[in-house]
């Protein structure tokens, strides 16, 4: 089992170095407004994953993407010199559109701003369909004063006599 504090320096380190390496040595031009946001290494350290984001539309981040590619195997070779591992990891380059989700959970947010807003309109012009209290019961003078109140499921009046 592999010690789940040593992956994760071991990617953090990654990380540093793919993103140093890219900004001081890659010198493609197809390269653009690149940040590497994150990178993870599964737990035998063969595989490494590295997110990374671009600044610009889709042109730009494909051609980025293609610039990362060709330059894989030298970041590959820095990267399995500096962490001193028996194999190399290889690395796979994954556009990390966080930007893109952050965007559209802004929308959808807004939306239901909206839908709150228009809830609150539509319930500050309407009223109760009947009383405002519809358990209270008005209280009879009579069952006030304690007389026994007639019953209505009976036909008959009462004559005070039994059957």
């Amino acid at each position: 089992m592999t010690d789940q504090a040593k992956v994760r320096r071991h990617a953090e380190r990654i990380r540093e170095l793919v993103a140093s390496v890219v900004r001081s040595q890659i010198k493609d031009p197809r390269l653009g407004m690149i940040t590497i946001t994150d990178a993870r290494i599964t737990a035998d350290l063969r595989d490494a994953t590295v997110f990374y984001t671009v600044l610009g539309d889709a042109a730009a981040q494909a051609s980025t993407a293609a610039a990362l590619e060709s330059a894989k195997g030298m970041l590959r070779s820095t990267v399995g010199k500096a962490l001193g591992l028996r194999h190399s990891p290889t690395l796979t380059f994954v556009l990390d559109d966080v930007q893109d989700q952050v965007k559209h959970i802004d929308d959808l947010l807004a939306a239901a701003r909206t839908a709150d807003a228009e809830v609150q309109r539509l319930a500050a012009k309407s009223s109760y369909a009947g009383d405002a209290q519809p358990y209270r019961v008005e209280e009879d003078d009579e069952d006030a004063e304690g007389a026994p109140a007639e019953d209505e499921d009976d036909d008959e009046p009462r004559t005070g006599e039994r059957r």
